[in-house]
C-alpha cells in the first residue's frame, strides 16, 4: 500500500485546496493508498484573514512550525503531494533539503512564481525570483491547472508536467431544471473577498446596463459589494449551497485583468456556471480562452461596451440563454468534471509514487 502525504495550503475552506486536493483524497483511498492530509493554514486562520486582513504573526509561526515538523517526518511516505509550495518564502534549497528523501508532486492552480519574480521589491526578485522554478525542477511530477503554468514548469526543466483543470463534481452540480422568463433576470458572480476587485472593475458597465435593462446581481462569497444603480444581493458562500445558488441565476460572469498573474488563473468560475447550465460572459484572459467557446457556451468581453452588449443580449433572450447554457453543461460533462479527471489524476499520482 502506497503512503501519501498531502500538503494543502489551506483547509477545506480554501477553494484551491478543496478543489485541487481534498476532493481527490477519497478516490486515492479507494485506489488503495493510505493518505495523510496536513494543511499549512487552518480554516480559522483563513477566516481571520478575510475578517481582519491578516493571518496574525503567532498563528503563522505555529503553522510553519507544524509544517516543518511534518516535512522532517516525510521520509516515512512514498510520495508527498504539495499544493503550490510547502514553505512559502523559505529558500528553495531548504525546502528541497527537507524533501530530499522522498519524491514529491507539486500542484499549481495559480501562477505563484509571479509572487516572487514580479515582486515590487528588487531584492525579493533577485533572491526568490527562481524559487518556484527550482522546486519544479526537483519534483517528480508537476500538475498545473492551465497551459501557462505548464509552460513555465517545462522551461524550469521539470521532468514530468501534466495539465489538469480545476473541476466540479457533477454529483453536487445538477443541470439547470428550467430557463425562466423573468422581469428581472439575475446575473451571478462567485468568489472571495480577495477577488472582489475583479468584479468591481465592472461597476461602470453594470451601472450603465441597469439603466437600460432591469437585472439583479448576486454576489456569492464576496461580502457586501456596492455598485451605483445596481441591485446587488450579497450571499454567504457555503459548499453545501453554492451550486444551488448559482443555478437560481441566469447569466454567469468572470471578469479578469490581463496581466501575468491572471494568465495563470484557472477558469473555475466559468466551469461552475457552465455546470449549472448558465451561459457565461468572461474576459478573454488565460484559461478562460480554453474553457469558454465563443458563441457556443458564452461570450468574451474585454471593453465596457462589450460587457454591456454581451450581457444585455443574454438578459433579453431566454432561448439563447438556454442554448448556450445547455451546451456549457455538455462541455463540463465531457471535460471539466471530477468524474473525468479523478481517474487520470489518481493514475498519475500512483505512477509517481512507485517510480
Amino acid at each position: 500500500m502506497l503512503k501519501f502525504l498531502v500538503l494543502p495550503k489551506y483547509g477545506k475552506l480554501g477553494a484551491s485546496s478543496r478543489m485541487r486536493l481534498f476532493q481527490y483524497v477519497p478516490q486515492l483511498e479507494q485506489a488503495g493508498a493510505e493518505v495523510t492530509v496536513s494543511p499549512l493554514l487552518s480554516d480559522a486562520m483563513l477566516q481571520a484573514r478575510y475578517q481582519r486582513g491578516a493571518y496574525g504573526v503567532w498563528a503563522l509561526l505555529r503553522a510553519y512550525s507544524r509544517r516543518l515538523m511534518t516535512l522532517l517526518g516525510s521520509q516515512q511516505f512514498d510520495l508527498v503531494w504539495i499544493e503550490k509550495e510547502a514553505l512559502p518564502w523559505f529558500p528553495a534549497w531548504f525546502e528541497r533539503l527537507l524533501l530530499r528523501r522522498v519524491p514529491y508532486v507539486l500542484d499549481f492552480d495559480d501562477a505563484i512564481f509571479h509572487n516572487y519574480d514580479l515582486h515590487r521589491v528588487l531584492w525579493v526578485r533577485h533572491v526568490y525570483g527562481r524559487r518556484i522554478d527550482r522546486l519544479m525542477a526537483g519534483a517528480r511530477l508537476v500538475v498545473t491547472g492551465n497551459r501557462y503554468m505548464a509552460d513555465r514548469a517545462t522551461a524550469a526543466a521539470a521532468q514530468w508536467v501534466e495539465v489538469l483543470p480545476t473541476v466540479v463534481d457533477l454529483v453536487l452540480y445538477a443541470a439547470k431544471p428550467s430557463y425562466r422568463v423573468a422581469a428581472k433576470p439575475r446575473i451571478v458572480w462567485i468568489g472571495s473577498p480577495s477577488t472582489v476587485p475583479y468584479l468591481l472593475a465592472l461597476a461602470q458597465p453594470l451601472s450603465a446596463l441597469a439603466k437600460r435593462q432591469p437585472f439583479s446581481l448576486r454576489v456569492i462569497g464576496g461580502g457586501v459589494v456596492t455598485m451605483p444603480g445596481v441591485d446587488v444581493e450579497a450571499v454567504n458562500w457555503s459548499a453545501d449551497t453554492e451550486a444551488a445558488q448559482i443555478a437560481e441565476c441566469d447569466v454567469g460572469i468572470m471578469p479578469l485583468k490581463n496581466s501575468p498573474w491572471e494568465q495563470g488563473k484557472c477558469a473555475y468560475k466559468l466551469i461552475q456556471y457552465m455546470a449549472c447550465g448558465l451561459p457565461t460572459v468572461a474576459s478573454s484572459v488565460g484559461a478562460n480562452r480554453d474553457v469558454l467557446r465563443e458563441g457556443e457556451t458564452g461570450f468574451f468581453a474585454d471593453t465596457d461596451d462589450e460587457w454591456i452588449e454581451r450581457i444585455e443580449m443574454l438578459l433579453c433572450n431566454v432561448a439563447l440563454r438556454q442554448l448556450l447554457g445547455q451546451a456549457g453543461r455538455v462541455r463540463v460533462e465531457a471535460n471539466y468534471c471530477l468524474q473525468q479527471t479523478a481517474p487520470r489524476l489518481v493514475r498519475l499520482l500512483m505512477d509517481a509514487g512507485v517510480h
